[in-house]
């Protein structure tokens, strides 16, 4: 199998990083792959111990066929160090296998990252797979399904889909008419295009939503496991644009094999659970706000 390089990004958790690099290492391809390892300089000087902290971890790393470490001198913060290392490492090699320092990942995960992007190569309607996949029923779906929206947990692609990414959030607000946002947005069921918006407003910088927008505009296609071969241990507060939520989480797979001859065309029976479960979510997370809201209610009530 031509494997692909991978790519981890790290930054200021020592923590989570060793337990990424722990659970890739047990990848029967881990001692196979090229690894590299993009680790972001502090953006102030609390940050200094942990960066040093991760810094000295990764000087430790082995268990692959070899490791590159590249220590930002600046700090370029999450989404200009990844637009700018897959750039770099997707222009030597053709493709790439993404992780980030909160990414567990199952002891296949490499071996299904590669059979896909060795599977759908030459299938230039898909532009992304990813490794992760939502806690939905599998019943009535195959090894994966197809549709239009990317996953950043634990991702790869090819370096003649990676051209066309375009971080431009000025022009997309002025492009995007509100029927390409509702369908951007999951027919309304969880909205992506707020963070657009924030970029555009300077509130935020990632580079994820320019990704998935791209492979829309493009009208490319994305694969997913049924059942996820990606945790993600950072829900805990701990990440950059992560909060303490586990909602997403569910047991990681177990399988070895996978049947990719799926027909390129969107997949509305997992679409459909999708959409669902975003919308199960936003139901209780407003019960939670509602709740909350009567306590508070009740407290002003008893003090009077």
């Amino acid at each position: 199998m031509n494997l692909s390089p991978i790519v981890l990004f790290v930054y200021n958790r020592p923590w989570h990083t060793q337990k990424t690099i722990e659970s890739l290492k047990k990848n029967n391809l881990a001692c196979e792959s090229l690894l590299f390892i993009y680790s972001d300089a502090p953006k102030d000087t609390e940050q200094n111990l942990n960066v040093a902290n991760v810094r000295k971890y990764i000087k430790t790393i082995n268990g692959f066929k070899n490791v590159t470490i590249i220590e930002r001198e600046k700090n370029f913060g999450l989404a200009n160090s990844i637009i700018d290392g897959v750039t770099k490492v997707i222009d030597k090699y053709g493709k790439i296998i993404v992780l980030e320092d909160d990414h567990l990942t199952s002891p296949n995960f490499l071996k299904f990252m590669n059979l896909a992007l060795n599977y759908f190569e030459h299938e230039k309607k898909i532009w992304h797979a990813s490794g992760w996949n939502y806690p939905i029923k599998t019943d009535g779906l195959n090894d994966i399904y197809i549709w239009q929206r990317m996953e950043c947990w634990g991702w790869a692609t090819w370096k003649d889909r990676w051209k066309n990414f375009e971080k431009n959030a000025g022009a997309l607000v002025k492009e995007f008419s509100s029927k390409d946002i509702y369908k951007l947005n999951l027919d309304g069921t969880h909205d992506v295009w707020w963070q657009v918006i924030a970029n555009n407003k300077g509130k935020i910088n990632t580079w994820a939503i320019f990704w998935l927008i791209t492979i829309y505009k493009n009208n490319g296609f994305c694969i997913n496991p049924v059942h996820t071969c990606v945790k993600n241990i950072g829900m805990d507060g701990s990440g950059i644009h992560c909060n303490n939520n586990d909602i997403y989480s569910y047991q990681l797979s177990t399988k070895k094999t996978w049947n990719f001859n799926e027909v390129i065309k969107i997949n509305e029976i997992a679409v459909q659970r999708i959409k669902q479960f975003h919308k199960d979510h936003k139901i209780n997370f407003l019960k939670k706000v509602f709740k909350k809201l009567i306590r508070i209610f009740s407290n002003l009530i008893n003090i009077k």
